[in-house]
């Protein structure tokens, strides 16, 4: 099979929840080994679109390719939206690493059990092969002291690099980070913006959430500006953030002048 232009490719995705629609038809695309980030204020569809990618959230219409798949979603009767083909989205999925803003560990299993959780159940790895994954994964993220420590005993900061390194551990062919700092403390926010560099500077592909504004600039290598459910502007992150077009775009940016 040829390998894909896109890692992730969106193409006029729709979602509403009642009569509130978030997204209104958004289209892009994300290149292998790209960081793509997303800004925009609270309630523009962020959270809401990167949900959609791994069908979380399904889309009321649209497509959205994951390498060479296609994931799509058709209407029950009562008017839900469902993905057309649940076998697929678990096997698209399993191609997918989600970081949430809320961590997600697991509260009862040590910092160890919550990254090997994944590939020993659902990926069926053998479990020692799947413990020296996650020593090299933590010691990724700066966490090797922290293996049997539980998700209490750990800062905020801590507990999102587990996350991470949870994510990393399927062996993901895109990383999707839901504002990944939003819950940290100020002093917490640059121990995670560190890790996710480093990923960006290995080349892998990743779909950035954030309202960390300069790190988006840094780090990316397209920005698109949502505004009330539609990309509003997109582009390389020199020319978005320098010289933006939109009046929305540069009253939002405003704040960094």
């Amino acid at each position: 099979m040829t390998k894909p232009e896109y890692a992730v490719k969106v193409e006029q995705v729709h979602k509403s929840f009642g009569a509130n629609e978030v997204l209104k038809g958004i289209s892009f695309s994300a290149r292998q080994g790209d960081v793509l980030a997303i800004i925009g204020a609270s309630g523009s569809g962020k959270s809401t679109l990167l949900r959609c990618i791994n069908h979380l959230v399904v889309p009321d219409e649209g497509r959205i390719y994951i390498g060479n798949e296609v994931l799509l979603s058709r209407k029950r009767r009562d008017g839900v939206a469902v993905s057309s083909d649940p076998r697929q989205l678990e096997r698209v999925r399993a191609k997918l690493g989600m970081v949430f803003q809320n961590f997600n560990l697991w509260t009862h299993r040590t910092v160890l059990q919550n990254v090997i959780e994944g590939p020993v159940h659902v990926q069926h790895i053998a479990k020692h092969e799947a413990i020296d994954h996650a020593l090299t994964l933590l010691a990724k993220v700066g966490l090797s002291d922290k293996q049997h420590a539980y998700p209490a005993e750990l800062s905020g900061g801590q507990q999102q690099r587990v996350a991470i390194a949870r994510a990393l551990a399927m062996n993901p062919e895109v990383l999707l980070f839901d504002e990944p700092t939003s819950a940290l403390d100020p002093e917490m926010v640059g121990e995670v913006l560190r890790v996710i560099r480093t990923l960006a500077d290995e080349g892998r592909s990743m779909i950035l959430v954030t309202h960390e504004m300069k790190f988006a600039r840094e780090v990316s290598d397209q920005t698109i500006f949502l505004h009330e459910g539609i990309v509003e502007e997109s582009g390389v992150p020199e020319a978005l953030f320098d010289n933006p077009v939109s009046d929305r775009l540069r009253q939002f940016l405003q704040p960094m002048c």
